[in-house]
């Protein structure tokens, strides 16, 4: 549904706008394309994101060659209506590099401030799977395998179950960050992505609200 007449977009002088591209599940920036008319027509009919290439001088729909397409959610406009930011659900990744985002060469950290995400983790475990460190604990679970990985979830599970059964929530918010760690560490090793259950919640979150409506009507 358009909110607003895109007649008011601000194109600039080669007919081109700034297109910031945002993973809808972890908010993280994958991605800054530009769009002509054209192709934000194409990406609103067919809700994937489609780019001006201004190298090829040509449109091209993401993913069309990779498979990694971006699923659009929304679109919206910032206040002086020349850029846009284009929340997606991605098919993959977003970098040409084989990256989740093009955004992967830190200029500067604070020391103070984090920017801790799931999906950031999830990449440091990857990354420990695919090239391992000496000494990590993550690598030493890949390398002893699915047993011990299955195992360590077993054991978290139950310490979950322990320190909520004591209702000691310092223990058991300590204990369920264990239980998380470890099943994406299975995720890993089984090919999983955060991408995969977020779909399958919001696959069931579908369901829920048929269900409603059908108890209603």
């Amino acid at each position: 549904m358009i909110c607003f007449d895109t007649a008011k977009l601000k194109f600039d002088e080669k007919g081109l706008i700034p297109a910031i591209v945002v993973d809808a599940a972890t908010r993280q920036v994958l991605t800054l394309a530009y769009m002509s008319r054209e192709s934000l027509e194409i990406s609103m009919e067919k809700e994937l994101t489609c780019f001006y290439s201004r190298s090829r001088r040509e449109l091209w729909l993401k993913g069309e060659t990779s498979g990694n397409y971006q699923h659009i959610v929304s679109i919206t406009a910032d206040c002086d209506f020349d850029a846009l930011t284009v929340v997606v659900e991605p098919d993959g990744p977003a970098c040409h590099t084989g990256s989740f985002s093009c955004f992967k060469n830190p200029l500067f950290e604070s020391d103070s401030r984090g920017d801790f995400t799931l999906q950031g983790l999830m990449e440091l475990i990857a990354g420990r799977k695919t090239a391992p460190k000496e000494g990590s604990y993550t690598t030493y679970l890949f390398e002893k395998g699915l047993d011990k990985i299955l195992k360590k979830v077993g054991e978290e599970s139950t310490e979950v179950i322990i320190a909520a059964k004591a209702e000691d929530r310092p223990e058991t918010v300590y204990e369920i960050a264990d239980l998380v760690y470890h099943v994406m560490v299975l995720m890993t090793e089984a090919g999983i992505s955060l991408g995969d259950v977020r779909a399958e919640l919001a696959r069931r979150h579908v369901i829920d609200k048929k269900v409603k409506q059908e108890k209603m009507t």
